[in-house]
């Protein structure tokens, strides 16, 4: 098979060029010889190793949600209610990047994303709707994240038009994703290094706060959590309204939740061993992502007064961080500065994360049929520039901070994002249970690497919950209706509708697809014997001293 026929090949053009070479003869040997070959030129490259993956989900999913998003939160519902949110959450997140990497360590081919599962395991209909969903909601955050640096940026000016920084921080993150993916794994290595070291560091300084060290030895305790400030009344009085401030702190803290599962496996293409690093990536992502979370929702309702005018004044700037706020309340000098400037860093790392993502999303969607094919070209770095190049310019959405408010601006695209999330996590969970049931019926149920706890039933609850949070995403705004506000919560439902009904009218009529789920039967699983011996070829890591025990253990 010459290069041009395999450059027309699917998603796993790499594993067909290898399978093809297997005819006749020593099969085994004939693999030998060509396992350690570059993949095809059309194909993304497995640059990326574990430690990169693991930075690069936590670098997006710690972002502006909780080091600036969280303080609206704060004071609309109470510190209490933030604090459950985020435990709440946690659980969730936990069930989706389990059921996500179950799925991905079984068959981790090229172009693989949440949106293939969907392709592959319910019908193309739903990978394409899904797939679309998927895409501008990482293309949406990437536009969402730069708000936020921009608005970060006027903590210390307000002199340069803020057109200025948004233009600044859009070519970085584009430079970055232009770059060979190694390269962009590193510096998201160490982008996402200095964010979880701050998170850490800001921990610390919140139980010294509590037990009154800072410099005007003022102790905390849990003094921002009486007089009914852990729970607050939220749009109607009583114990109604200390629920309604719990829910909405749930929604509120989805933003912050929403597609980091997904980042780790958007990276299983690109990654080396993916059977081995996405499983163990999944475990040690999803308790970092609760301690950092949990912990860090607590110290903020420990340091920041949820009463401070600061956390909903006019200003919009970095004053809306409770951190910020902490600090400066306590006395602390330059620190504010510091944290400030991470802070930055933080929401520049996620919107990298998310371009990353959205681009690999696109190039999946154009592998598998589902977008023009012009999206599935990538250079000599394997870096697929056209995917990089829309994203980029959906991203410019980033410049309505120049006509509207920060903080309008800000809410709408977490609004409009933290609804996909949720739609997609409710099709994940059906996804993965039609993938058990396929994985029973074919009998590969001995050849699943990776089996999580408490399923399908934790599967049947992360259903049941997300699906009761999108209806009521935007239930406030029935309390006080705004158009805007409104479009922002729900658009998102008719959206997904017409993409998977337009496919599916499409499936019927052109393709005379007219059954609405793909047969057991028809599941292709037919790379996952080369996917297994492919896997065998990478070497094991053997730590050789005590500092390697500890950094294998960390990465």
């Amino acid at each position: 098979m010459g290069l041009q026929e395999r450059s027309s090949d699917d998603s796993s053009a790499s594993i067909e060029y290898v399978t093809s070479r297997m005819t006749g003869g020593d099969e085994k040997k004939n693999m030998v010889e060509v396992v350690g070959e570059e993949p095809p030129e059309n194909t993304l490259k497995q640059g990326m190793k574990m430690r990169h993956i693991q930075l690069i989900a936590l670098g997006g999913a710690i972002g502006t949600g909780l080091f600036v998003g969280s303080g609206a939160a704060l004071a609309t519902c109470g510190a209490g209610a933030l604090l459950l949110s985020y435990i709440v959450l946690s659980v969730v997140v936990w069930f989706i990047m389990n059921i996500l990497s179950e799925m991905a360590a079984f068959l981790p081919v090229p172009g693989v994303g949440a949106q293939q599962f969907m392709n592959d395991y319910l019908d193309p209909s739903f990978g394409f709707a899904l797939g679309y969903n998927y895409y501008y909601c990482f293309a949406i955050l990437v536009a969402a994240e730069v708000v936020a640096a921009a608005l970060i940026i006027q903590y210390w000016t307000t002199s340069v038009n803020i057109a200025v920084w948004i233009s600044i921080l859009l070519l970085v993150i584009l430079i970055l994703n232009l770059c060979p993916v190694r390269i962009y794994g590193e510096a998201e290595f160490y982008f996402a290094s200095i964010k979880l070291v701050t998170i850490t560091g800001l921990i610390i300084l919140g139980v010294v706060l509590f037990f009154g060290g800072g410099p005007n030895h003022d102790r905390l305790g849990f003094r921002y959590w009486k007089d009914g400030n852990a729970f607050k009344q939220h749009l109607v009085k009583g114990d109604t309204g200390r629920f309604l401030a719990f829910w909405t702190a749930i929604i509120k803290a989805g933003y912050s939740f929403i597609t980091s599962p997904e980042l780790i496996v958007a990276c299983s293409a690109e990654v080396q061993a993916p059977r081995k690093a996405i499983p163990r990536c999944a475990n040690q992502f999803v308790y970092r992502l609760a301690f950092f979370y949990i912990l860090g929702s607590l110290i903020i309702g420990v340091i920041a007064n949820s009463n401070s005018e600061r956390l909903t004044s006019g200003e919009h700037t970095a004053f809306a961080s409770p951190f910020v706020l902490g600090i400066q309340s306590a006395g602390i000098p330059v620190l504010n500065h510091i944290i400030n400037a991470v802070i930055l860093t933080s929401a520049a790392s996620a919107g990298n994360a998310f371009m990353y993502a959205s681009s690999r999303t696109l190039f999946s969607l154009s592998k598998k049929g589902l977008a023009p094919k012009i999206f599935s070209t990538v250079n000599s770095w394997g870096v697929p520039y056209y995917c990089v190049a829309l994203s980029f310019a959906i991203a410019c959405l980033s410049y309505l901070n120049v006509s509207e408010s920060s903080l309008t601006v800000f809410t709408w695209l977490t609004n409009i994002t933290t609804i996909s999330g949720f739609i997609a996590w409710i099709v994940v969970g059906f996804t993965y249970l039609r993938w058990r049931k396929a994985i029973v019926f074919r009998g590969l149920e001995d050849r699943v690497p990776y089996k999580t706890r408490f399923q399908p039933y934790g599967t049947y609850f992360v259903i049941v919950f997300i699906f009761l949070l999108t209806l009521t995403n935007g239930y406030a705004v029935f309390f006080d209706f705004k158009i805007a506000d409104f479009l922002a919560a729900y658009i998102t439902f008719p959206v997904v509708l017409a993409l998977y009904a337009g496919h599916r009218i499409y499936s019927i009529y052109w393709l005379g697809r007219t059954r609405w789920l793909t047969p057991y039967e028809e599941i292709d699983f037919s790379k996952l014997e080369m996917i297994e011996y492919q896997e065998t070829q990478y070497p094991v890591r053997v730590p050789k001293n005590w500092v390697e025990k500890i950094w294998f253990a960390i990465f």
